[in-house]
């Protein structure tokens, strides 16, 4: 049984969607799934500021924040993450940095990773941004799992070949979900083989 951690950020409720369908998928796939919140590091008076900041983070608060003890614990990740400015989020970097110690033992090498994001329009860093989550996966020495373009659900969604990537202010819906669950079950698959 492969044990995948999804780990989400999510200011406005996509992304959320994204890793709960991603995990509803894994799950299916007889996966050990553990879905996970990344926290909020802005301040409390910045985020109850905008009242759908607030109502995401209070949704996601049912999630248990992630830890390192999860990347250790998983063979897989799958990270979901909004774009900022072409790049992702400050709450998920300030994750990353938390992981040097166990990139220096080696215990994020050889786990297979994909990521998703989202944003305001179609061309609003969303490649940008998974490529730069890439590149901090190939410094662990993590085995980039990307959907390419291996299932017509990543195509019909005007996807991309790099992760799935949602336009803000649209519902997660069965064209999203199809090309999540595609996403999902590669990721999987490829974790598999990694593990042997």
């Amino acid at each position: 049984m492969t044990k995948l951690a999804i780990l989400f950020y999510s200011t406005y409720g996509h992304n959320r969607a994204m890793a709960e369908a991603a995990a509803e998928t894994a799950r299916t796939e007889g996966a050990d799934v553990r879905l996970l919140r990344i926290a909020e590091t802005a301040p409390a008076d910045v985020v109850n500021g905008q009242d759908a900041w607030k109502a995401e983070t209070e949704a996601a608060s049912k999630y248990k924040a992630a830890t390192p003890e999860d990347m250790e614990w998983a063979d897989a990740y799958l990270f979901s993450a909004p774009t900022r400015f072409g790049a992702a989020p400050s709450q998920l970097r300030a994750f990353i940095d938390t992981l040097g110690g166990m990139w220096s033992q080696g215990k994020l090498a050889d786990k297979a990773v994909s990521a998703m994001t989202s944003a305001q329009n179609p061309h609003g860093g969303q490649e940008a941004t998974i490529l730069g989550l890439y590149t901090t996966f190939m410094h662990w020495g993590s085995v980039i799992v990307a959907p390419g373009y291996t299932d017509e659900s990543v195509g019909a969604t005007g996807g991309n070949p790099y992760g799935y990537s949602h336009t803000a202010g649209t519902d997660v819906d069965d064209k999203a979900k199809a090309a999540i669950a595609h996403q999902t079950k590669r990721l999987l698959k490829m974790a598999g083989k990694i593990r042997g």
